[in-house]
């Protein structure tokens, strides 16, 4: 049970809920409702597939390149961190709508790279090779799978979020979750340079 909370709420920050919140309603504020719906449970799934695939095969591609699981903490610990640092100051890229059909977003931008970023990729792939057994395994897909969920059901309620906690909230809720990403992202950073110098 404490895995899947850890992993659950390690995955949910990771993917900076508030800021994909923030720009699911930039990208749809003049579509239908039913519309934005539509949106939400089409990038919700595109997101859940993407990060299973990514979870699963982490193991596989450390063996094809020849990278060490702690390089790679480093590395995709330093892509969260510079996430964070964009997400405190608010200048992390937003998707451009243009004429594109309002159901071409799920996949790309929303759910890649806005949702799953450069950094939230090499944590999916890191933790896939952390997994000690099948049942560690296990858990940790359920729990990223309920991670994602809950953000699906953040962007399926959008509307009634935004009425709510209004644009000004978001942004700062979006701030706040990029202090807690900075902190696992260095975290995980100390983690990879003290194995590979075997502290």
């Amino acid at each position: 049970m404490e895995l899947f909370i850890s992993t659950f709420l390690k995955m949910f920050f990771i993917m900076t809920p508030f800021f994909v919140l923030s720009v699911f309603l930039t990208v749809t504020h003049d579509v239908t409702s039913k519309e934005r719906k539509a949106l939400a449970i089409k990038v919700t799934i595109s997101v859940i597939v993407t990060s299973l695939i990514l979870l699963f095969f982490g193991k596989h591609i450390f063996e094809v390149f020849g990278i060490t699981l702690d390089a790679f903490r480093i590395g995709a610990g330093s892509l969260m961190f510079l996430s964070a640092v964009e997400l405190i100051q608010g200048n992390k890229a937003t998707a451009k709508v243009g004429d594109k059909n309002i159901l071409d977003l799920a996949v790309v931008p929303l759910a890649i790279p806005i949702t799953i970023g450069p950094g939230t990729i090499g944590i999916l792939l890191v933790m896939g090779a952390t997994f000690e057994n099948k049942s560690s395994m296990l858990m940790g897909s359920f729990a990223l799978i309920f991670a994602v969920l809950v953000i699906g059901f953040m962007l399926y309620s959008s509307s009634i979020i935004e009425k709510i906690i209004g644009k000004q909230g978001l942004l700062v809720i979006s701030k706040i979750t990029g202090l807690f990403l900075a902190a696992l992202s260095a975290q995980i950073v100390f983690t990879g340079i003290k194995n590979f110098l075997g502290l």
